[in-house]
């Protein structure tokens, strides 16, 4: 990708390919680029604020933009929405279970959840149970999987979305595209891929203390068409502080067309 950006130190970079080169550029790095950045995690507290960086209170915020957007995406292109079959939906880089308990519960049958941090998919698994009012017969978690998101590979067929946010960061480009592709195997025949991430401005922003990588709008649409996927629609999260990334929404798609 042709974009320069930025380290969090300040250090500057001509393209993505220099700074991938020296964060990843051997088998030992990658593997040091992914520990690291499990190893920050990990070191969280499993709470909304912990999961948020210390933002928790844009949580209702944050729920509520998802809402609106979720809602226009199921009114098209889901109609039948649970009638004729359930709706079945992937949490991936759930954490402790935020948007699955706040919002994709209440509009899928099933949720699965994938989540590489152990003490984080534990505290989803609790906050979930029924007698925590997380769950009912008909809307319900189903599988809970610790794996990272660059060796997770969905059942096919399974999922009607996969929701992806605030997680992807942390995939290299190559393990982003590999991601995607196998993923798109786990869509059923109409699924769609909703990707909620910060946005820089211009090229990238590499953070070096949780190794994750934040993407602008062009460095996103250039990896989605090597994941050979369609932005079907995009909205911009609004109301959260000032000194925060601007947020995105994307619904995307494996065929080109409305």
């Amino acid at each position: 990708m042709d974009v320069s950006g930025a380290d969090t130190d300040g250090r500057e970079f001509k393209n993505a390919e220099e700074m991938w080169m020296e964060q990843v550029g051997n088998p030992t790095k990658r593997t040091q680029w992914y520990r690291e950045g499990l190893g920050y995690w990990q070191g969280l507290d499993a709470s909304v604020d912990g999961v948020l960086g210390g933002y928790g209170y844009v949580n209702d915020t944050d729920i509520m933009g998802s809402e609106v957007f979720l809602k226009s995406i199921l009114a098209e292109r889901f109609p039948f929405a649970g009638k004729d079959r359930p709706l079945v939906a992937l949490d991936c880089g759930s954490g402790i279970g935020r948007v699955t308990k706040n919002l994709l519960i209440r509009y899928f049958n099933e949720v699965d959840l994938v989540e590489p941090v152990s003490h984080f998919l534990e505290a989803a698994r609790q906050s979930l149970a029924p007698e925590n009012n997380g769950a009912s017969d008909i809307h319900k978690p189903a599988n809970f999987f610790c794996v990272p998101l660059q060796e997770f590979t969905p059942d096919a067929g399974r999922y009607d979305v996969i929701w992806v946010q605030w997680c992807i960061g942390h995939l290299t480009d190559d393990d982003f595209i590999a991601f995607f592709r196998r993923a798109k195997l786990g869509l059923k025949a109409g699924g769609i891929f909703v990707l909620k991430e910060n946005i820089a401005k211009s090229g990238f922003i590499l953070d070096k203390e949780d190794r994750s990588i934040t993407r602008s709008d062009v460095y996103y649409k250039h990896l989605f068409h090597h994941c050979g996927l369609y932005a079907y629609k995009s909205r911009d999260q609004t109301g959260f502080p000032e000194e925060l990334f601007p947020v995105k929404m994307y619904a995307l798609t494996t065929e080109n067309k409305q």
